[in-house]
């Protein structure tokens, strides 16, 4: 069985997406609901050959259905020096983007 994927950038990092992949991606500007599409595609793989792109696959894309958007887990970041009274408590949520991979373009 012959498996199309493709490997995107977004938001600095690299993804492989199949079509029907629900991911988190860094926050896009779009609407719930929308689709948007990843036009920074570094290879693709179809009927068994692999294109890989120098950088980008030229012509190729990759359009998703924006699910919703939320808030990461929380991490803690605490900074301390020992012996000198400094401390730092702070909390930060990562806000991400669902994405649900609807059509791979080659």
């Amino acid at each position: 069985m012959l498996v199309v994927y493709a490997i995107i950038e977004t938001g600095g990092k690299q993804y492989k997406v199949q079509e029907g992949d629900v991911l988190f991606v860094e926050k896009l500007s779009a609407e719930e609901g929308q689709t948007v599409v990843f036009d920074k595609v570094l290879a693709v793989s179809e009927a068994g050959e692999l294109k890989v792109g120098t950088p980008v696959v030229e012509g190729a894309a990759v359009t998703a259905k924006v699910l919703g958007h939320g808030k990461g887990k929380k991490i803690i970041v605490f900074k301390y020096k020992p012996k000198k009274n400094y401390r730092r408590k702070r909390g930060h949520r990562q806000p991400y983007t669902k994405v649900q991979i609807e059509k791979i373009n080659a």
